[in-house]
């Protein structure tokens, strides 16, 4: 007779003469569900006490109460020692990288010779390794200026002697689940991060490797503000002769901007290739746009962007604007071309209006375009001021300046000042 629950069998056999045998097996581990060891038993606890006898009375009672990894220290340089640091209370030259040095709560004497709990405290709070582990002051004196300086120096709480069992427990377990949930953020934390960081390296291996020519050179200079960029710049060869060159800027920045934008990457990359003149790349990204727009949906996602079509064998550049920074025409001679306006932006209305313009090109001019991000480097609140202050800035370097050079000018200013609170963008083309 067999008897089958879940992941575990219970089997009763009788035997002639023999009587009944139970066999009863129950797995250490199977798919979903793992023995973990219990949580008291894993939580590294260490006591720190210059009177050995206090040292053997919280042992004991930590022992009773299921708390079995406990570490001792007899001063404020022997703790120093067990937390990995110097005898100083520094973090050394190579931050221990292993888990000898992990502790999950402090039981800290307030008063030791030497290096005394209150300086011991506040020193373990200038280590950003350490700063979390939660310090319990242990005190025989009641004073109460010094208990307020123990909480200063970081301490969340405190008991004093003689200890009183069933308070020191309680205040333990306080201690032990604020760590817990301390490490579970950290943890947490420290896993989106590492996926923000794949998330970048997808979103900049999506972007366009430069083209360099015979008659013509694309390259671009990108920065995002954050991990994920709501900018996207794009360029594809349509044809022996015509090369289709986009920037696009997503509302805001950020995480759900750089999702949004990377679907509209593809949309791109699909209309580029399949559609012809700039004015049918537009309808199409709006068309496209407008599927992320949901009924019961607080927030509209829209962006402004400039696409163009330029045509070496004719000669022209064929562009429309979308409620996007204009470019700039820099043609061979040093005279500047600024494109026209922005209208509406891509995915606010189903029937959008879209305007194209033609431009003449020539070998020797250079086209630049940009997302607004470039213009708060320029520091004017004007749009045309900013063209004006933007222009100005970049005149000194030439109409064919390396491209690193123009880097430097625009972000010289902003590396000194920190003020990148946008993406930013600039796509420059050179014909050649």
């Amino acid at each position: 007779m067999c008897f089958r629950q879940l992941s575990y069998m219970f089997q009763i056999q009788s035997m002639i003469c023999r009587g009944n045998e139970v066999h009863h097996v129950v797995p250490v581990k199977d798919k979903d569900k793992e023995i973990r060891m219990p949580r008291k038993l894993k939580m590294r606890i260490a006591v720190v006490d210059d009177n050995p006898m206090n040292i053997t009375v919280v042992r004991e009672i930590l022992k009773r109460a299921g708390y079995t990894n406990v570490l001792q220290a007899a001063s404020g340089s022997e703790l120093f020692s067990l937390l990995g640091l110097n005898k100083q209370g520094l973090e050394p030259e190579e931050v221990p990288g292993d888990d000898d040095h992990d502790i999950d709560l402090i039981l800290l004497d307030m008063m030791m010779p030497g290096v005394d709990g209150i300086t011991a405290c506040a020193m373990i709070q200038e280590s950003p390794r350490l700063k979390d582990i939660p310090i319990i002051m242990v005190t025989a004196i009641g004073d109460s200026k010094k208990l307020a300086e123990s909480l200063d120096a970081g301490a969340i709480d405190y008991v004093t002697k003689p200890i009183n069992r069933i308070e020191l427990l309680a205040r333990i377990r306080v201690a032990l689940r604020l760590k817990e949930q301390k490490d579970w953020h950290k943890e947490r934390d420290r896993r989106m991060r590492e996926e923000l960081q794949l998330a970048r390296e997808v979103q900049l291996a999506a972007l366009p490797q430069p083209v360099d020519d015979e008659r013509i050179a694309i390259d671009a200079i990108f920065r995002p503000s954050e991990e994920l960029s709501g900018d996207l710049y794009a360029w594809h060869r349509i044809d022996e002769n015509r090369y289709g060159v986009a920037v696009i800027d997503a509302m805001g920045h950020g995480i759900s901007s750089s999702l949004a934008c990377m679907f509209i990457a593809s949309v791109l990359k699909e209309a580029m290739t399949k559609q012809s003149g700039a004015k049918r790349v537009i309808k199409e990204l709006n068309r496209r746009s407008l599927q992320l727009q949901f009924a019961d949906q607080l927030i509209q996602y829209y962006f402004t962007g400039l696409y163009m079509v330029v045509d070496l064998g004719a000669g022209t550049l064929e562009y429309v604007n979308a409620g996007h920074p204009p470019g700039m025409l820099i043609r061979s001679d040093g005279s500047i071309e600024r494109f026209a306006q922005g209208g509406v932006a891509i995915g606010m209305f189903s029937e959008m209006p879209i305007e194209k313009h033609m431009l003449a090109i020539g070998p020797g001019d250079r086209i630049v375009l940009l997302t607004d991000g470039i213009y708060d480097l320029v520091g004017s609140d004007y749009a045309e001021d900013r063209e004006a202050s933007l222009t100005e800035l970049l005149q000194p370097y030439g109409i064919h300046a390396p491209l690193q050079a123009l880097e430097e000018a625009l972000f010289s200013r902003e590396q000194a000042e920190e003020l990148q609170s946008d993406d930013r963008c600039l796509v420059v083309v050179d014909l050649k």
